[in-house]
């Protein structure tokens, strides 16, 4: 199934923080297949795609734990490798390490984590704990999903992040402390020009946050662009009014009223297409 890619275009573009360029990475049963995209300081960009289809692979490789097999990686327009500790120093990866400290107090995994970033300040710590409203004294174990969130960008952020790369954040999270989340991260793209790269399954955070959307099929990125072209590039149809028109089908989907299909907006039939929308259509691939 061939799928457009959508490039946005706007006049001018803010400071580049992470680029890459034709990253492969094969292994037996999957391959990760001339990715590219970048990240710009102050906007949010959601990842997304199917389990399986390369969001994973894509993060480790930009992290370190997987080296790839070809393509370029940048950060602030230097190559990754070869100036990993300068790198790590304005970069939040992951944001999950707390995780490996769970009968640990949030005071001492602070003075543990603020020994390996000379940039770290103990001010800017304690003025994210009181924004996030995180008690130094409380364990990992015992706090919820939504506050080992808050205190992982506090780490972060306390070391004078610009950029923020994130593995589902939300994921596990109530409805209150989601939306929380986002705000955090809307506030940091709008107010501190921080960049984000994070990948979801949940396509209302994106509609909520999202400055751009960058997605993956198969190893494969078949669409990246700014959410409104994104989105403006589909529409949703009955399946028969898409035969009809001899438009071309992305996925179709079984509704109450029958199969749906995800066209192209330039077939002029249809309703505009949520993420959602493009989501699900997109995951079942078309089989007429």
């Amino acid at each position: 199934m061939a799928q457009p890619s959508i490039h946005s275009s706007g006049s001018s573009k803010p400071e580049t923080l992470l680029r890459v360029e034709d990253l492969v990475k094969s292994y037996p049963a999957f391959e990760l297949r001339d990715v590219s995209f970048s990240v710009e300081a102050g906007t949010i960009t959601g990842f997304i795609g199917r389990n399986g289809a390369g969001k994973s692979t894509t993060l480790k490789c930009l992290e370190g734990a997987v080296h790839p097999d070809g393509g370029t990686i940048e950060y602030f327009g230097k190559p990754y490798r070869g100036n990993e500790d300068t790198i790590k120093e304005q970069v939040g990866f992951e944001l999950n390490s707390a995780d490996f400290y769970r009968t640990k107090r949030l005071s001492l995994i602070a003075s543990i984590t603020s020994n390996f970033y000379a940039n770290w300040s103990d001010d800017a710590y304690a003025r994210y704990c009181k924004l996030f409203n995180l008690d130094q004294k409380k364990r990992i174990m015992n706090l919820s999903q939504g506050m080992r969130v808050k205190f992982a960008l506090a780490l972060a952020l306390s070391h004078n992040a610009k950029l923020l790369i994130l593995d589902e954040p939300t994921s596990g999270l109530d409805p209150a402390s989601r939306e929380e989340v986002l705000d955090i991260l809307l506030k940091l793209a709008r107010n501190e020009n921080v960049g984000v790269l994070f990948s979801t399954h949940i396509t209302s955070d994106l509609e909520k946050c999202a400055s751009n959307i960058l997605y993956i099929d198969n190893g494969n990125i078949i669409g990246k662009g700014s959410l409104s072209e994104f989105k403006d590039h589909y529409r949703v149809a009955p399946l028969d009014a898409a035969k009809r028109a001899e438009a071309p089908i992305y996925g179709i989907r079984e509704t109450a009223n029958g199969k749906s299909a995800l066209v192209p907006a330039r077939s002029g039939i249809g309703e505009p297409a949520t993420l959602d929308d493009i989501m699900t259509h997109a995951a079942r691939k078309a089989t007429l």
